[in-house]
């Protein structure tokens, strides 16, 4: 590999590290920063854990929230009027900020919304595609490190856009308020007219969900991002369930040239590094002024932001760091293959620059489109693919919960007209019933079958 260099920064307190690809031909999947999330090794973990709700039910949920929460629940539903009294008891400013994120994000998801239609295949011979929406839903919100009301937003405003009957919220108890839900998140549940809330979290949340207990009715689908213990429920219980995906670790990723203010660029990779020690952050720059210019503001910027060690941790782990490249060009080569969560371009022409951009979760056009506008008020949607998963997979929207279904309607003389078809391909596949359903239709013989 030709001009491939990783090194910390021995001057600035070892706050990011280094990468230099310019004039590389490096396998860019091989060295490219990414946090480690092992579901696979946390699937052995919560398998029991699983296996328990499935036997025991709302005792094995009281029992493992118990253990792993420090709460003891007398049930597991958090009652309705808990969740009306959380709304009265808000912030009137969070509670505005609320009202227009869910507005925002209504006038997005609402445009998502398809429509049934029919195509006329032949006369007499039609194919059409009914949108149907799944029957019910559990959306799990996380309730780790901070508290999430905008994944409340993020995920009901989708399900009820595309005509979800049945919604059902959980979401860690908190032992600062009686283990029940954050009262924040159960305001925002009220605000969207969800009346249906559960004080349980991680691994065993999604059994309850993929299971259903005396208490929560089973759910066709889990939506919803959460720790590596949720993940592994989710792979664990993919087909009894059907999962929006595994969500691993936030990422952002900013691709800027020296346009782009040294301050701002720091501020966001701040902004995603203080959601957990394992987030990713990581600038892609054809600039060394800037790079380094961003090295130096990120040591002035963590010095004095509020959750300065988990931040820390972010910023100094392998999953983070500064990449130089040769230009743009190979700039967009290099989030193209790094497929981020969310992606900012700060360029010259940054709308232009966009346009190549083949592989992100979401894209954020200049210096004003923040993630953090998306993480809230945008009106897109904050539930990405993580860990790469942005080459072959989408965020959450209105599709997330319908499901297309072709309805097939021929007449005889349609059918008579291809019956020849149909059996020669039946007989090609060696699978002579095929054709001999069509020929029961009729009292002859298939003409050139």
């Amino acid at each position: 590999m030709r001009g491939l260099g990783f090194r910390p920064l021995p001057t600035l307190g070892d706050v990011i590290s280094r990468i230099d690809l310019r004039g590389s031909d490096a396998d860019l999947r091989d060295v490219l920063p990414r946090a480690e999330f092992d579901v696979e090794a946390a699937l052995e973990k919560v398998r029991p854990i699983c296996e328990d709700v499935r036997h025991r039910g709302v005792a094995a949920l009281i029992e493992i929230t118990e253990r792993f929460d420090g709460v003891t629940l007398e049930t597991t539903r958090v009652p309705e009027q808990a969740i009306t009294a959380a709304l009265e008891t808000l912030d009137p400013k969070v509670r505005a900020a609320l009202e227009e994120s869910i507005r925002r994000a209504r006038l997005v998801h609402r445009e998502q919304r398809r429509t049934d239609h029919t195509t006329q295949v032949v006369p007499g011979g039609t194919v059409a595609e009914r949108w149907v929406p799944v029957d019910r839903v559990g959306l799990y919100v996380p309730g780790g490190l901070a508290v999430y009301p905008s994944s409340v937003v993020m995920n009901v405003v989708p399900a009820q856009e595309a005509g979800v009957p049945g919604i059902a919220v959980t979401s860690p108890p908190q032992k600062d308020f009686g283990g029940s839900v954050h009262p924040t998140i159960l305001a925002a549940c009220a605000l969207l007219g969800v009346t249906e809330v559960y004080a349980v979290g991680g691994a065993q949340a999604v059994a309850m969900f993929a299971y259903g207990t005396a208490e929560c009715a089973p759910v066709n689908l889990v939506t919803g991002p959460g720790n590596i213990y949720v993940a592994a429920a989710k792979r664990l219980l993919k087909g009894r369930i059907g999962i929006d995906a595994e969500a691993g670790p936030t990422e952002i990723a900013v691709l800027a040239d020296d346009t782009a203010s040294a301050r701002e660029v720091a501020a966001d990779l701040i902004s995603q590094a203080e959601h957990d020690p394992m987030a990713a952050s990581v600038l892609v720059t054809d600039s060394v002024a800037l790079a380094e210019a961003v090295e130096s503001e990120l040591v002035e910027q963590v010095a004095r932001t509020k959750h300065r060690e988990r931040v820390t941790e972010a910023l100094t782990g392998k999953q983070s760091g500064i990449v130089l490249v040769d230009d743009i060009e190979q700039g967009l080569a290099v989030v193209n293959a790094y497929a981020a969560e969310h992606l900012e371009i700060q360029t010259r022409d940054a709308r232009a620059v966009a346009a190549k951009v083949r592989n992100a979760g979401a894209i954020f056009i200049g210096a004003y489109a923040p993630v953090s506008l998306g993480d809230y008020a945008a009106g897109s949607n904050h539930v990405l693919p993580t860990g790469g998963c942005a080459c072959h997979s989408s965020g959450l929207s209105v599709q997330s919960f319908l499901r297309g279904i072709h309805v097939v309607e021929y007449t005889r003389e349609a059918l008579a007209d291809v019956a020849a078809h149909v059996v020669n391909l039946a007989n090609a596949e060696d699978l002579p019933g095929h054709g001999d359903a069509v020929r029961a239709r009729f009292d002859w013989t298939v003409p050139g079958a």
